[in-house]
């Protein structure tokens, strides 16, 4: 082997200008891929994300479960308007029985009251039916209370002259009578005017005891005041009076109807 001969040189060689070319053509692609990945990730970055929720579908079991649950809501509130108009007219029947009650007890009493004064003024007549027949047997025997004089013999001989004439109520004459005008008619024979009525002429005169009658007195059944019937005591224990329509004007003695009470106008 020669010293001259020629020793290969480490040095790269050189690459020629097509393969530089092609290198430089392969990366210039990679970055326009690059760019355009880019630019279209850009574009998509800038674009709203928009999210869609889908609501679940009811199932039949479900529906029927939700109407089922209406129906029951419905039927309580209808059962508690019910309950509330029975609770009402529960009241209102609670009141109407206490005021019925209180109104009956009110009616009792009333009636009590009444059938106490009836049984009160029944003794009280009996009372006086056995004074008035003592009187009457007394004044038959006594001439000063037998035999009517001046004014009272005119009144008790107009009054005896009508016995037997018609009741009528109003009546005031000639031929049918009621008892106060049988009373007016007969005491204005002798000047004296009488009021119409029972319930005045009751009070006309002085009151007068049932055992101190005299003749010609006026005797009333009633109070002094609200009396509702009268008649003249004619001496003897016998009354004159328009009674009633079945009898008429008649002459009756005190026991047949005691009297409540008597006035003296003469």
């Amino acid at each position: 082997m020669s010293h001259t001969a020629p020793i290969r040189s480490h040095r790269k060689p050189r690459r020629s200008a097509s393969t530089i070319a092609m290198r430089t053509g392969v990366a210039s692609g990679v970055l326009g891929t690059l760019a355009v990945a880019t630019a279209a990730g850009s574009a998509n970055a800038a674009e709203p994300v928009t999210q869609t929720l889908e609501l679940p579908v009811l199932t039949g079991d479900l529906a029927a479960q939700v109407a089922q649950s209406a129906e029951a809501t419905q039927q309580a509130a209808s059962n508690y308007q019910l309950q509330a108009a029975r609770d009402a007219a529960a009241s209102a029947a609670a009141k109407e029985a206490k005021k019925d009650l209180a109104h009956a007890k009110a009616e009792a009493t009333k009636k009590a009251e009444a059938a106490r004064k009836a049984a009160a003024e029944r003794a009280t007549r009996n009372a006086e039916r056995t004074t008035l027949s003592t009187t009457a047997s007394s004044s038959s025997s006594s001439s000063s209370t037998s035999t009517a004089t001046g004014a009272a013999a005119a009144v008790i001989a107009f009054a005896k002259a009508q016995v037997g004439d018609a009741y009528v109520s109003g009546g005031t004459g000639p031929n049918s009578w009621d008892c106060s005008g049988l009373m007016q008619t007969a005491f204005k024979q002798v000047g004296i005017s009488l009021p119409r009525v029972s319930q005045d002429q009751s009070t006309a005169g002085t009151q007068v005891s049932l055992n101190n009658l005299q003749p010609g007195d006026i005797l009333y059944w009633g109070s002094a005041g609200s009396a509702y019937h009268v008649a003249i005591y004619v001496g003897d224990g016998m009354f004159v009076g328009a009674q009633n329509p079945s009898t008429g004007v008649v002459e009756r003695p005190l026991s047949y109807d005691p009297p409540t009470g008597a006035v003296r106008v003469l």
